[in-house]
């Protein structure tokens, strides 16, 4: 059947889960790892493999609980600031000494007057006052921790306390991790074109050591299922799950699904859930095996989704789970029906609500992963979701850190990319969020309330203004609308170093092949604009509709020879060691509600837009100038 057909079927996640656990309890594979003894300090991040029951109480006598002295309560009826009682029969304690025999309550210092001999007592104190009972905290035989419970830090302090010196526990579980394929290169290594760094077993294994596992990776295996058999059964001798890197999609080298058919058990090939579709789910020898799909993105996913809970259920403990809340969406998210899709999202809060915004979703793009601050799951049954309906989020940062970060969201721009990292470095708990969606989207997206800042640089045809002609047609002008100039910048076409097809501007793109921007982006309009006055059809221009939504993407299509030129700014082509022909000098502004341009949150970007180590910093990427940055011009 694997031979027959690229995935047995799409499995829903749930039910995936399900089969492989009931395949790997038919071949034989160990429902807990082994309990061990483990001295109660190094216990923490483990799982309790019996209860802790308290050997002691905790205090284990009477204790004052506050500085001053021991009294007998009855000593003291009657004791008031007009009718003083002096005290003859007392004792000083400290907090934490035993409660000397005969008292049963203890007056702090400070509430106590000492005259010669005697202590001036001028309140009356109830019986047991400041003193920890014995048993206060845990008596002897009292249940201190259940079985199956991940001992934190104040677990094995109160276990130490309660007389326990050792604790058994769950030992880490062993994720082997056994990279596959003949392109696939060590860390460290030049990869040659079509050879890819083996940074999936990277992520992997230290996603398995952020759940306390042990994790190792092997040597890489090359595409030969002889000898991917033999790592794998290698690895399964001495692990609890071992995780094959790539080769589980439909290719002509992806050899998983066999491997473990041929060796064991295949339960599942084939989920639906995007990105990582192509999981395979299995067991060898007694050991679960997860076949991990070969893009980042998908392996970070399905370990999340299937070797997380796998493992956590080894160690007899309940999966964590990532706190959630809703947020707004910032823009239409469209899903295909019949797949749980995965998204990542940046989180911000806006108006007081929180804020999503989609990152790019490819299974390939390890960044989304690197930014994300969130995961928004899209059941199977919808078609996606519209821009400002509220979504249920996965959080990956603390909801402390999502309030401080500024949302922008519009064309991109390496200035905001280098303002990013300069307000982290000042500040490490304030992020700015970018989100690429072109001018247009931006302004839409403040329109909605869906961001802080919108960045533009709209060009109006018909005025040969800047971004001033949007705001009034999409925000409706108003006097709640603030713009400020952040730089200008140079726009041109990114050609190959030394400009070899010798362009000399737009007129000549009807010679070459061209990659465009996405529409609605200010660089999209700009061409337009002068594909008009020159009278071209764009139906003319070979690539006009392949459409990339970033500066430093257009810049790599050309520097991998997919395109000839691209209109770009002279940064990005800088950035690439690429040619450029200029085309025009425009403005780039930052549009945002006037009512927040103090906000407090805001302040930190105004203060480093007058920097003038941070100008420099701009114009030394060559392209720009930061005559008016942070001057508002409306």
């Amino acid at each position: 059947m694997v031979a027959d057909s690229p995935f047995v079927s799409d499995v829903p996640a749930v039910a995936a889960l399900d089969a492989w656990r009931d395949a790997c309890a038919a071949a034989g594979c160990p429902a807990r790892v082994d309990a061990v003894r483990v001295p109660v300090g190094e216990a923490v991040g483990r799982v309790t493999a019996e209860p802790v029951w308290a050997r002691r109480s905790s205090p284990a006598f009477d204790a004052a609980g506050m500085d001053g002295i021991a009294v007998r309560a009855a000593d003291t009826v009657g004791a008031a600031e007009t009718t003083p009682v002096l005290l003859t029969d007392f004792a000083v304690v400290d907090t934490g000494d035993p409660l000397p025999d005969g008292y049963d309550a203890v007056v702090m210092r400070e509430h106590v007057h000492h005259v010669g001999g005697a202590a001036e007592v001028r309140a009356a104190v109830p019986p047991y006052q400041h003193v920890r009972s014995i048993g206060e905290d845990v008596s002897a035989a009292e249940l201190l921790l259940p079985a199956g419970h991940r001992l934190r830090p104040v677990d094995v302090a109160a276990a130490a306390a309660a007389g326990a010196v050792e604790l058994v526990v769950r030992r880490a579980p062993v994720v082997a991790v056994v990279p596959t394929g003949d392109e696939i290169r060590p860390i460290g290594a030049e990869p040659a074109p079509g050879e890819i760094l083996d940074t999936n077993s990277l992520m992997l294994a230290a996603q398995a050591r952020e759940l306390g596992c042990t994790a190792r990776i092997t040597p890489i295996i090359p595409d030969d299922p002889a000898l991917i058999t033999e790592a794998m059964r290698k690895a399964a001798a001495d692990a609890d799950l071992v995780v094959l890197v790539a080769g589980s999609s439909a290719g002509r080298d992806d050899y998983t699904a066999r491997v473990v058919a041929g060796a064991g058990t295949l339960a599942v090939h084939g989920v639906a859930v995007r990105p990582g579709h192509p999981v395979v789910l299995g067991a060898v020898d007694a050991t679960p095996v997860l076949g991990a799909p070969g893009y980042p993105v998908s392996a970070a996913l399905t370990f999340d989704i299937f070797a997380a809970p796998l493992l956590a259920a080894l160690e007899g403990a309940a999966p964590r789970e990532r706190p959630v809340t809703t947020a707004r969406l910032a823009r239409k998210l469209a899903s295909n029906i019949g797949m749980d899709d995965w998204v990542r999202v940046r989180l911000g809060r806006v108006g007081g609500e929180i804020v999503a915004t989609p990152l790019p979703r490819g299974a390939g793009v390890l960044t989304s992963l690197v930014r994300a601050d969130g995961l928004l799951v899209v059941p199977a049954g919808l078609e996606g979701h519209h821009a400002g309906e509220r979504v249920r989020v996965e959080l990956l940062r603390g909801l402390g850190e999502i309030g401080r970060t500024i949302v922008a969201i519009g064309s991109h721009d390496l200035v905001l990319d280098v303002a990013a990292s300069a307000l982290r470095a000042a500040d490490p708990l304030l992020t700015l969020a970018g989100s690429n969606v072109g001018s247009l989207g931006g302004l839409v997206a403040l329109r909605d309330g869906l961001c802080h800042l919108a960045g533009s640089h709209l060009l109006d045809p018909a005025t040969g203004e800047y971004t001033l002609p949007y705001v009034e047609k999409v925000l409706g002008g108003g006097d709640d609308v603030a713009v400020v100039r952040l730089v200008h910048r140079d726009q041109g076409l990114i050609v190959a170093p030394g400009n070899p097809l010798g362009l000399s501007g737009i007129e000549d793109l009807t010679r070459v092949r061209y990659v465009n921007r996405q529409r609605g982006a200010g660089t999209r309009v700009l061409l337009d604009h002068e594909l008009t006055k020159r009278g071209i059809d764009p139906a003319d221009v070979e690539g006009y509709s392949r459409e990339e939504h970033t500066h430093l993407a257009v810049a790599a299509a050309v520097a991998a020879g997919r395109a000839d030129a691209g209109m770009g700014i002279l940064a990005a082509a800088r950035a690439f060691g690429l040619g450029f022909v200029p085309v025009a000098r425009e403005p780039y502004d930052l549009v945002l509600r006037a009512s927040t341009v103090d906000d407090p949150l805001l302040a930190p970007l105004w203060e480093l837009l007058a920097n003038e180590g941070f100008r420099a910093e701009v114009e030394a990427l060559g392209g720009y100038d930061c005559a008016e940055t942070g001057r508002r011009i409306r």
